[in-house]
């Protein structure tokens, strides 16, 4: 079983819009084989709080005003380190680059396929482990991203 064409089409506009969000690292495994629940997952990540819950935010209005898609669960607002937003057919990670890094999500999912991503969001790739250099080397917090 592959995602359906409604999951790419979600996955699709979701991660564009994390992208025009400055959204790092954005990805997309097709778990349709190894879950019954959902047919695909997206992952994106923030340098800060406020930067995810914008990403989060603009996901939710995109999907909802181009594709009349709205999640039936949102979890994770209340500290904005790690929101999930669940539309059954896909679900939508966004992390704080520490909560990527801890959790590791792309290690669960790395025997599933990745799924093919909007040139801009493609772009974004390595993102995460640039900005944590750039504060290190403008003395910022920030450390090593691996």
């Amino acid at each position: 079983m592959t995602a359906t064409d409604r999951s790419l089409e979600l996955i699709n506009a979701a991660a564009q819009a994390a992208a025009d969000k400055l959204a790092h690292d954005i990805i997309a495994y097709d778990v349709s084989d190894v879950l019954s629940i959902t047919d695909a997952f997206l992952l994106a990540s923030a340098p800060n709080d406020r930067q995810v819950k914008s990403i989060v935010d603009e996901i939710e209005e995109r999907l909802n005003k181009d594709l009349g898609a709205k999640p039936v669960r949102r979890e994770g607002d209340r500290e904005a380190r790690w929101v999930l937003l669940d539309y059954v057919d896909i679900v939508v990670h966004v992390q704080h680059s520490e909560e990527r890094v801890f959790y590791a999500l792309e290690r669960l999912w790395k025997d599933c396929p990745q799924l093919e991503l909007p040139a801009d969001a493609e772009a974004t790739r390595g993102k995460a482990q640039e900005y944590a250099q750039a504060q290190t080397a403008d003395g910022g917090v920030g450390g090593e991203l691996s």
